[in-house]
């Protein structure tokens, strides 16, 4: 492998050769799998040649490639292929090659790109979610259209992996079937009154209220978010059975019988995740049940994570962060007396909802374009959407759903298999 590194490329500046010696070296123990890159300097493969596992393409179009990783790391790597300057057979695949030789990814986040760390933590900072900074945060996110959204969500406009009983079943099924699992978690009756807090674009409410005759109060800082849900509430005939409020979750006030919160924790801050824990606690009836569905990270991956920052934090969801669940047990402990019950991981159907997205958005693209958005954002969310994927494949993060009952909840069910969906 060194022969081929040191034949250096004469197309390549003298820099732009060391950095691409410097890292191709450092990839240069890859195991589970082959790494092809194809360059100005020919092909160089690293890896292993065992044909059982998975071997991906990559191709170099410009050496400007090399500079952004050397500067940014896995960073500048996602950076660069908003740019165009590199290209992968299977960007899924390389994630996963990349997530099992994870030393060797750490290895990226070294030399020069511990200075660009240095300044991305900074940036990351300045994002913190106080009230002003958590409705930027959102907004940059969120509020990128409705009209964006409806290309590739389900039906039920749900933004949270669904549940999935194989890999086969179309993505409204999974969805809906999610929305019922936690409902019976929840253990929902006709005329309780529900909170929701970080309403998406409706989904959970309109399904609780419509199914199980129940009251929902739902809220989101997002703007585009909360007008086009009270939208879908008029025009179902639910405005009696769903309030739809624009509040910070740390301005609500009152006592609910049941809670739900679903991928709403991963957007606060790990610096609020006490508060938030808090506002749980204090805002459920003293029997009442509440139902948090959360991404997580490795619990000893987890402090480590904190510290850096990826390409989701830095391009994706500014200010969020992804907890883990001894992160969020331990958070719950000293904030409230909540007690947990239930906890279920499907990571995989986070997987096969991430597929699911990222088909329908590329299947999608003409209509993309005609909303406004370039090449560089249609590049950025194929690459967040392949990123997060590869991620759940390897079970780097997961996906959870904690039911957590009251002191006085004396009943809390037991849950087994999947919950039945009607056509």
């Amino acid at each position: 492998m060194n022969a081929l590194i040191d034949d250096a490329p004469a197309r390549l500046g003298w820099f732009d050769r060391r950095l691409r010696r410097f890292l191709l070296e450092r990839l240069g123990g890859l195991q589970d799998g082959a790494l092809v890159v194809r360059d100005a300097g020919g092909e160089i493969r690293l890896g292993t040649a065992d044909p059982s596992h998975p071997c991906v393409d990559v191709a170099v179009d410009d050496p400007a490639f090399y500079r952004m990783v050397a500067a940014n790391g896995t960073v500048g790597a996602g950076e660069a292929y908003m740019q165009g300057h590199w290209r992968c057979d299977d960007l899924v695949g390389l994630v996963r090659l990349l997530l099992r030789n994870r030393e060797l990814l750490d290895r990226m986040e070294g030399g020069a790109a511990r200075i660009g760390g240095w300044a991305m933590r900074a940036l990351h900072r300045m994002r913190g979610n106080t009230r002003r900074g958590a409705r930027r945060n959102i907004a940059a996110h969120y509020d990128l259209g409705n009209p964006f959204f409806r290309l590739f969500l389900s039906n039920d406009l749900m933004y949270s992996s669904a549940l999935f009983a194989d890999d086969s079943e179309p993505l409204e099924h999974a969805s809906t079937r999610k929305l019922e699992r936690i409902c019976d978690k929840l253990r929902l009756r006709p005329g309780d009154r529900v909170l929701e807090i970080g309403a998406g674009w409706g989904g959970f409410a309109l399904h609780a209220a419509a199914r199980h005759g129940c009251h929902v109060t739902t809220t989101t800082i997002s703007r585009e978010q909360y007008d086009l849900t009270r939208e879908r509430v008029a025009r179902a005939g639910l405005r009696d059975r769903v309030d739809v409020l624009f509040e910070d979750y740390r301005d609500l006030r009152g006592r609910y019988d049941r809670l739900v919160s679903i991928e709403m924790v991963e957007a606060i801050g790990a610096r609020w995740l006490d508060t938030y824990f808090r506002a749980l606690g204090n805002l459920l009836a003293p029997d009442g049940l509440a139902v948090l569905q959360a991404i997580t990270i490795e619990d000893h991956r987890y402090q480590r994570a904190l510290r850096s920052v990826d390409f989701i934090k830095r391009h994706v969801f500014p200010g969020s962060f992804i907890p883990s669940i001894a992160a969020l047990v331990a958070a719950k402990a000293r904030s409230c007396d909540l007690a947990l019950t239930h906890l279920e991981d499907f990571g995989e159907s986070y997987a096969t909802t991430l597929l699911a997205w990222r088909q329908r958005f590329l299947a999608h693209l003409p209509q993309v374009r005609d909303l406004g958005y370039d090449e560089h954002f249609i590049r950025m969310w194929e690459f967040y959407l392949a990123y997060c994927e590869g991620g759940f494949r390897e079970r780097a993060i997961g996906v959870a759903q904690l039911v957590l009952a009251k002191p006085k909840r004396r009943e809390v069910g037991y849950f087994a298999g999947l919950s039945r969906v009607e056509a």
